[in-house]
């Protein structure tokens, strides 16, 4: 109630701006939401038990600086990143967008990033003392812009070196829109090379590779096999969309990578997909979930844990909690005993 109250006023102002506040009050603890407790939602997957299935996804807390702020709104996991070897300021402002009328971002942030270093300090702060009361962390790795192809490679390395130690799994980004040539490594030789490289590193840390919904599904097939094979865990299904069919918001033109409701269907056809050619590999479903029967649908379509960002934008801190109460409504109305009877 009080997040209705307020949004208004926050969306007046800049959404990095208003991005930018809502993690600094984060950071403070500020915001707290219970959410419903229920062995029902338990999912174990990636060597790790989940409280239920959704967690945050990469993009919101770039430097891991509100880990446990976040924690404290209900989200089962909060994947941190994209994380690069090197400081780097990300694209020219403005580079984020409200679409309201479609209920999504647009968004061409360019990996802005504070660097593995100030990554792992956060991390080390997050952790320390903590014991099994931590949040559950992901590391979303990439390189940095002015990385030539060539050196990419190490740049994935070089950060999964310093901050594998503290993630419950890692995430090879190949998929955002938003760095030149990064959708380029999005292929099979380079997905065996990076994580065969990456397991070298710290063999114990399951790893996915996160894909971009504008690849066609035989190649979304391939790559994950090709991810299989070298010994990932699984994927990431899917990245933000290039596409802009059937939007109405006049920034509907605006570059960038695409979240939120307009990439519900395509985020779900594709775990769907790759669920029914790779029935054991872990998907991680993200995309256009805002509710219960969002995250229903991407849990039957196949995927063992999901994801929100953009509903989190639109529904406010209360928005695991809502979804939760959701889902178990429908999981009551279908007599489904627990979340694993739903995946497809």
């Amino acid at each position: 109630m009080v997040y209705k109250a307020l949004r208004p006023l926050l969306w007046r102002l800049d959404p990095e701006r208003a991005h930018n506040l809502a993690l600094w009050a984060l950071r403070r603890g500020w915001l707290r939401c219970r959410v419903p407790s229920d062995e029902r939602l338990r999912v174990a997957a990636l060597g790790a038990s989940f409280p239920h299935p959704l967690g945050l996804a990469a993009g919101f807390d770039k430097d891991a600086c509100a880990v446990r702020g976040i924690a404290r709104l209900g989200f089962s996991f909060v994947e941190v990143g994209t994380v690069t070897p090197v400081p780097q300021p990300g694209n020219e402002k403005p580079r984020l967008f409200r679409l309201k009328e479609d209920r999504a971002l647009i968004n061409r942030l360019g990996f802005n990033s504070g660097g593995a270093e100030v990554v792992e300090m956060n991390l080390a702060a997050l952790l320390e003392g903590a014991g099994t009361s931590a949040p559950l962390v992901a590391v979303n790795v990439g390189k940095n812009r002015d990385t030539p192809a060539e050196g990419a490679l190490q740049d994935y390395v070089s950060v999964w070196r310093r901050l594998a130690r503290f993630a419950a799994y890692g995430v090879v980004n190949v998929s955002s829109p938003n760095t030149p040539g990064l959708r380029d490594l999005q292929t099979p030789g380079f997905v065996r090379d990076v994580v065969g490289a990456l397991l070298e590193v710290a063999p114990e840390k399951p790893l996915l590779v996160k894909l971009s919904p504008d690849e066609p599904d035989d190649s979304l097939v391939e790559l994950t096999g090709e991810a299989v094979a070298a010994g990932a865990a699984g994927v990431v299904l899917t990245n933000t969309t290039v596409k802009r069919e059937g939007l109405r918001s006049r920034q509907a033109s605006e570059q960038g990578g695409l979240s939120g409701a307009p990439l519900r269907a395509r985020a779900t056809d594709a775990v769907r997909v790759v669920r029914r050619a790779h029935p054991s590999a872990v998907i991680v479903g993200v995309g256009g979930i805002f509710t219960g029967a969002d995250l229903l649908e991407r849990l039957a379509a196949g995927a063992d844990l999901c994801q929100a960002y953009t509903a989190f934008v639109y529904r406010g801190p209360s928005v695991v909690a809502r979804i939760l109460e959701e889902l178990l409504r429908e999981m009551d109305a279908r007599s489904s005993p627990d979340v694993a009877a739903l995946r497809g």
